[in-house]
């Protein structure tokens, strides 16, 4: 059943978020307006004003949605849009610091390999912070706490880098990765849709431009480029970036590439914060996927906007305060994407 987008945040408001919101009858919450109305210009584009669908322009890419949090609900939707995954599949996904509460359930992603796509790997690359993920060993340590052991797991960087072009970008020509990247003909992107600290929000975006970036070489360059300061790259620059990085990844896979959010459990910190996430506030909503990634991330992002009283509050807040809604804009800008879209309805 194919919704326009239009129509499909008040659909998914009455037969969905009601629900998730405990029955809630209020008003829709408005969504904040842009400071300018005249349509939107790269020169323009602030990545703290939330961009609402009439001033979106462009063809509409398909996004499936069910409300289905589950295993079952998982495989639903993968089936919807895994036609181009074939050979041998890498499965990005944020297998978290030691006992983090937000990930994506490990028994959801070991039925989704035994039962749709088995031989699957699943990949990670170190991490940039010293944690329990920054070295190797450490790195595998962690996966064993979390429970990552009913299928092979990939650090990418464990053998070193490999530079992936990045086409049409204003800060990078290539991004260092891991070099195990190359071993894989299809890539499967499963993320769990959250708040971040210095992204706003993580999306499939933000689960490739940092997560297949290694640990030393490309997370740096996007951190801190030149700036001297391993944290000096933030705001509108920072979300640029991260989506020049991750145009490197989908340019590599090209068609054979697709793209997983699962909007449950949504603090406003990453996985990163491990034990330490903020608590969660925001409404499960359900999961959603699509074969575009700007399409599947803003429609993510406008469920979101849509809960009803206030109920995404921390989490847009948490968008609009460190401008994370530049990543939406500047992937349109490369071409990665669209920000319309239309929503078919797996639960009709």
């Amino acid at each position: 059943m194919k919704l326009s987008l239009k129509k499909v945040l008040p659909f998914i408001l009455t037969a969905s978020l009601l629900t998730a919101c405990g029955g809630a009858t209020a008003k829709q919450q408005p969504a904040p307006k842009p400071a300018e109305t005249k349509q939107v210009t790269a020169a323009k584009v602030d990545g703290s004003k939330y961009i609402p669908v009439e001033q979106r322009t462009g063809k509409k890419s398909v996004v499936y949605f069910t409300r289905d949090l589950s295993a079952k609900g998982l495989q639903k939707i993968y089936e919807k849009v895994n036609q181009d995954i074939t050979g041998k599949v890498a499965i990005k996904l944020h297998t978290g610091e030691k006992n983090g509460p937000n990930i994506i359930p490990r028994d959801w992603v070991k039925e989704l390999i035994e039962k749709d796509i088995p031989g699957a790997t699943i990949v990670e690359t170190n991490t940039y912070y010293n944690g329990d993920r920054y070295t190797t060993e450490g790195h595998r340590e962690t996966l064993k706490v979390n429970g990552w052991t009913f299928a092979p797991v990939d650090i990418m960087d464990e053998e070193g880098t490999v530079m992936i072009p990045v086409k049409g970008g204003k800060y990078f020509k290539e991004m260092s990765m891991g070099s195990h990247v190359t071993r894989y003909d299809s890539l499967v992107t499963l993320t769990d849709f959250k708040g971040h600290t210095m992204g706003g929000f993580g999306g499939s975006n933000k689960n490739l431009a940092i997560g297949m970036a290694d640990g030393r070489i490309g997370k740096k360059m996007i951190h801190a480029g030149d700036t001297g300061s391993q944290w000096g790259i933030t705001k509108d620059e920072f979300m640029e970036r991260m989506a020049e990085s991750t145009k490197a990844t989908v340019d590599h896979f090209g068609k054979h590439i697709t793209f997983i959010n699962v909007l449950r459990n949504m603090s406003v910190d990453c996985d990163c914060a491990g034990t330490g996430a903020a608590p969660v506030v925001t409404p499960d909503i359900g999961i959603l996927a699509s074969k575009d990634i700007l399409a599947v991330d803003q429609a993510s992002v406008d469920m979101v906007y849509a809960l009803h009283d206030g109920k995404g509050h921390d989490l847009i807040e948490r968008m609009e305060s460190r401008h994370g809604l530049r990543q939406l804009s500047y992937m349109k800008e490369l071409g990665m994407g669209n920000d319309l879209y239309e929503i078919v309805d797996l639960d009709k």
